[in-house]
């Protein structure tokens, strides 16, 4: 379908001032913070430049970004130097995506702990996979595997889960082999569901025999340890969803799933349909409904509050690299896997890296920021830089 041309930037600046002063309680300066950041983006607010095309004289203004990791328009940089830093690290053997969901009710319980829950996610989760990896009845081998936090559904509720995306193989304890998995099949699923479970629970009632964790509003019940433990038993009788997708078809598959979901946010400016009459409309996929898309129409503050459930803890890492692909044996341990696979290193990227951030785009994209718009032959060159809140001096011609 056609994009709209409606941005998330576009709803923020007509609803934030309102928003924030009728939700002033329950904002975090978290949320403030992420809200101001889309409404400023690329407007004048943070300042930029205006250019001017070598050739043709056609003119632009072009503001800055405001770099935020919530926002919709400010990840294709990020996105694609990371994709070109995990290129060199792809394996010709079968890549698995692994999927870990959290119940709803450790939802609820996530959502007023971020850090500490999603925090104890990851670790779940990895503990799960490196345990059953290891274990000779399995794979018998030390795996590596990426994992990516998303905390949202299609319909923006709030729905943490890790995907993870792991080599169909490993290296042998002592490190002389490398151990492949079955063609199509990496570790039963009904197995890592159970220990996910045990580890998960562990942990959590580990967090809050430490006063690690904090409960409010519906859940305030839950500070008296019988309340806590009848809360949670029920998700330990039930089975937890752990769900492994059919391998990728080969490395390349890999990279460009990692750059549809890797940088991602909540809603990409793409979903949105309208925004009129108090509502806002978005594309989603049912998927319990064969993944058939719909349009979602939500009263503009619901939307907006919606969006806000999934603003991250500031600082944490919802990117996280394990097994031998963790950062302190990555060089060492990749290298002996690729002996071990017969797999020549990759060629090095040239450490000569652009100094100004479009040649960098140019190069990991093979998009040009510099060609004009209007010519298509000329290189726009900046002529006027503009401080945050200037405007130019006089209006460009074809200024955007």
């Amino acid at each position: 379908m056609r994009p709209s041309g409606l941005e998330l930037a576009d709803i923020f600046r007509q609803l934030g001032p309102a928003y924030r002063r009728d939700h002033s309680a329950a904002l975090s300066r978290g949320q403030r913070r992420v809200m101001s950041a889309i409404e400023r983006c690329r407007t004048a607010a943070l300042g930029g430049h205006v250019e001017q095309c070598d050739a043709c004289g056609h003119q632009r203004i072009a503001f800055n970004s405001c770099r935020d990791r919530h926002c919709p328009k400010c990840q294709s940089l990020t996105r694609a130097q990371w994709l070109e830093d995990r290129r060199a690290e792809l394996l010709p053997v079968e890549y698995f995506h692994v999927v870990f969901t959290l119940p709803q009710e450790i939802a609820a319980i996530a959502y007023q702990n971020k850090a500490m829950v999603y925090d104890l996610l990851f670790r779940a989760t990895a503990e799960t996979l490196r345990t059953i990896a290891a274990d000779p009845k399995h794979l018998g081998a030390e795996i590596g595997f990426i994992a990516i936090l998303h905390t949202w559904g299609q319909n923006l509720l709030h729905h943490p889960h890790l995907h993870c995306v792991v080599p169909g193989g490993g290296l042998s304890p002592d490190g002389q082999h490398w151990i492949a998995c079955r063609p199509g099949f990496f570790l039963p699923v009904r197995v890592l569901s159970r220990l996910f479970r045990r580890r998960f629970l562990t942990m959590l009632q580990q967090a809050f025999a430490a006063g690690s964790l904090t409960f409010h509003n519906a859940l305030a019940k839950l500070t008296d340890p019988r309340a806590f433990a009848r809360y949670l038993a029920p998700t330990a009788r039930a089975e937890w969803v752990v769900y492994a997708k059919p391998p990728f078809g080969g490395p390349q598959r890999v990279l460009e799933y990692l750059g549809r979901y890797t940088h991602r946010v909540a809603i990409a400016n793409s979903r949105l349909v309208a925004f009129a009459d108090g509502q806002v409309a978005f594309r989603w996929k049912d998927y319990r409904h064969a993944a058939r898309q719909k349009v979602m129409r939500l009263e503009a503050g619901e939307f907006v509050r919606r969006f806000l459930l999934h603003v991250l803890p500031s600082g944490f890492q919802r990117i996280r690299h394990y097994g031998w692909l963790a950062n302190r044996s990555r060089a060492v341990k990749l290298e002996r896997c690729r002996h071990l696979l017969d797999v020549p290193a990759p060629v090095p990227v040239s450490a000569d890296e652009p100094a100004d951030y479009r040649d960098r785009y140019q190069r990991l994209t093979g998009i040009s920021l510099w060609e004009c718009p209007h010519c298509h032959s000329g290189r726009m060159v900046c002529v006027e830089t503009l401080q945050p809140g200037a405007l130019p001096r006089g209006p460009p011609e074809g200024a955007a």
